[in-house]
């Protein structure tokens, strides 16, 4: 109720939405209604629906209404009906919705004239494959006649499955002669590299004889590459089977290094691979021992040949012997990085780490004092190693007046937060895209500054993700429901700044993100996680979509990230690695190497996703820290050493934050962790 009562005196005081402003009991009274009679035009009669919708006129997301009975009767409906409804909304979402709806119908129905007419009246809509081939059937039943180069083949060169509507141009182009079995190789070359082996199944029935075979083999070598390195011996050293046996290796590799080492050495006498083939089997398995830290990781490493080595190989060897703290052998891996990867704020901080352990500590303070120049993890470590106060330029303009006057007036943004507001988000998000489509940067953000206003705060993580943007700290890092999350932090006993980057990390603010493990919610919960912890809380848990009311999910989240906190000595970095990789891949970790420092250790965790994220929620707990209080806990403060308990700075330790003359724009994760609608983490 909040929330709507907030929105309806966003618009009734500074906004006029595309029919005008509105009382807020009119306002209240038809965002009530509007959900009810959007289910009676999806599946009611038409009569039905009109009738319900009596007094939804001058409501933004009343096209709605119309569409959904449009779409319910697409089967049966009309051009002249189609026109009326588009001719009626320009420019908006729903026309184009229903656009690509009555397309696709109109293929159906095979009528290719209404079909081109309402296809070449798109202005800069980019359709879908599926319609662009329906486009091209329609011109080969019609006219023009199609151009290959232009019409078919950037059409054809996709790793991804063809819809069926490309059926008909990729039968005319065989009938010309224009697939060539250079060309099938080159979209079996994308949709190898893209991990596609049913598309190569298709494309292997266009070739003949030692050709498809190849082709075969190729998506063997996808699917799965142990059993087909085992039939390799058998293939013929040809072009395309060595490049498939390659394919094998390198993806076996990632699953087994030791068993794509054994198949390599025991196929490198039947096939004669290139320099390039070669060198691509011994990088991959060389990154694949050094991340698992196997003994031979250096000597694989420094087996790759120069021309074969890349950004990960070089990366992975500074890993490698920073994880045995040889000094002189880490400053010469750090010497062989290419230079735009040298340039990068986290090896410059390890090169600064590497020369004061090697008593160079002139050169030491002058690379801190670059690194600290920067607003991210290694900037903040380089600050306390210097004894400095922090460098965070906030830029508290958001928008100007002019651009956040055209963002209220905009009608498709009205409509995204017309949804927002009555809970759809899906509808909401979409709606959004589709406005700040056609936005200058000081309009979005304007726009990103409306939503934060409502309440909507993953618009502005998302949204203002590049160059002066990521200044806009109080955007980027709302302050949200700061009652709550103080409260259940101290309840579960942790610090709230640790609390809120959790939030931002693992969902961006976004209320009903899901990932492909199944986590929920603000902080990301399992279901049976959750379960748990709701009979400890004595609070009731229905079902996994509870998660995503954000005051259960955080209630149970910061209980849960207390929990995990426990299990290592309160120490926030580690307990937020467990709670991005889980509790054994970090215990197989320490017990391999917890007699590094934690800045050390969390360079050399194994998984990407977790190297990136416990350092970015890390920067996060010190940014929300300095939103919440004007000074900071020094980042150092956050990583005791393992084994040693955690327990948070006195007040008089706690650093300032300032603004230098030439400071670097923040590179402290742009958006988020990944685009959260759904979200990408690891089972918790």
């Amino acid at each position: 109720m909040f929330r709507r009562l907030l929105f309806s005196a966003f618009f009734l005081i500074g906004s006029a939405t595309c029919v005008g402003a509105i009382a807020v009991d009119e306002r209240s009274g038809q965002r009530e209604r509007f959900p009810l009679v959007w289910e009676a035009a999806q599946h009611g009669p038409d009569a039905a629906w009109r009738a319900l919708a009596r007094g939804l006129e001058s409501y933004p997301l009343y096209p709605y209404l119309e569409f959904a009975a449009l779409k319910q009767h697409i089967g049966a409906a009309k051009r002249e009906d189609i026109d009326k409804f588009l001719a009626a909304w320009p420019g908006t979402l729903p026309a184009q919705l229903l656009r690509e709806n009555f397309l696709e119908e109109l293929a159906k129905r095979s009528a290719w004239k209404d079909f081109l007419e309402l296809y070449n009246a798109r202005g800069d809509v980019e359709f879908s494959s599926e319609l662009r081939c329906a486009a091209l059937q329609a011109r080969l039943t019609l006219g023009p006649a199609l151009d290959f180069g232009k019409d078919v083949q950037p059409l054809w060169l996709s790793a991804q499955a063809l819809p069926e509507s490309c059926n008909a141009a990729i039968d005319w182009a065989k009938a010309k002669g224009k697939l060539s079995a250079a060309l099938i190789w080159q979209r079996i070359d994308l949709a190898a590299r893209a991990g596609h082996a049913s598309v190569i199944d298709s494309l292997s029935a266009l070739l003949d004889g030692a050709e498809r075979a190849a082709a075969e083999h190729t998506a063997a070598a996808i699917r799965d590459p142990g059993p087909a390195l085992n039939q390799a011996a058998n293939w013929p050293d040809a072009t395309h089977a060595r490049e498939a046996v390659t394919l094998a290796v390198t993806r076996l590799a990632r699953r087994d290094s030791d068993a794509a080492i054994a198949k390599y050495d025991a196929l490198a006498a039947h096939f004669h691979f290139d320099a390039e083939q070669r060198g691509r089997m011994q990088r991959t398995i060389a990154i694949a021992r050094a991340s698992s830290f196997a003994p031979d990781a250096l000597e694989r490493l420094a087996a790759v040949p120069a021309a074969a080595a890349d950004d990960a190989s070089r990366e992975w060897r500074v890993r490698t012997e920073l994880a045995q703290q040889d000094w002189s052998a880490i400053l010469l891996a750090l010497d062989a990085l290419a230079p735009a990867q040298a340039a990068d704020a986290r090896w410059k901080y390890l090169r600064a780490r590497t020369l004061a352990k090697l008593q160079r500590d002139e050169e030491a303070e002058k690379l801190f004092a670059e690194v600290a120049r920067e607003a991210n993890f290694h900037g903040f470590l380089a600050a306390d190693w210097l004894k400095q106060a922090y460098a965070i330029c906030p830029n508290d303009s958001a928008s100007d007046p002019e651009s956040a006057d055209a963002a209220q007036r905009d009608p498709n943004l009205t409509r995204a937060f017309e949804f927002f507001a009555i809970g759809r988000l899906t509808e909401a998000r979409r709606e959004w895209e589709f406005a700040l489509h056609g936005f200058d940067a000081r309009q979005r953000r304007a726009a990103a500054a409306l939503a934060s206003e409502l309440g909507w705060y993953d618009r502005a993580v998302y949204t203002l993700n590049q160059g002066d943007d990521l200044r806009l700290y109080a955007l980027r890092f709302p302050l949200a429901r700061r009652e709550q999350i103080e409260r259940d932090a101290a309840s579960a006993g942790i610090d709230p700044a640790w609390a809120y980057a959790i939030i931002r990390a693992e969902s961006a603010w976004t209320t009903d993100a899901r990932s492909g493990a199944d986590a929920w919610g603000l902080m990301q919960l399992l279901p049976g996680t959750a379960r748990q912890l709701a009979k400890v809380e004595k609070v009731a848990f229905s079902a996994a979509n509870a998660l995503f009311d954000p005051d259960l999910n955080i209630r149970l989240g910061t209980r849960y990230l207390g929990n995990m906190a426990a299990r290592y000595d309160g120490s926030p970095w580690l307990a937020s690695a467990a709670y991005n990789a889980g509790q054994d891949p970090v215990a197989r970790w320490l017990a391999a190497r917890d007699t590094l420092e934690p800045d050390f250790f969390i360079e050399t965790i194994p998984y990407k996703e977790t190297r990136d994220y416990v350092a970015r929620v890390l920067a996060f707990s010190v940014i929300y820290d300095w939103r919440m209080h004007g000074t900071a806990a020094p980042l150092a403060s956050r990583l005791p050493r393992i084994g040693q308990a955690y327990s948070m700075p006195a007040a008089d330790a706690r650093k300032a934050v300032m603004c230098p003359t030439a400071a670097i724009a923040p590179a402290t994760a742009g958006p988020a962790a990944a685009p959260m609608t759904p979200a990408n983490s690891a089972e918790r």
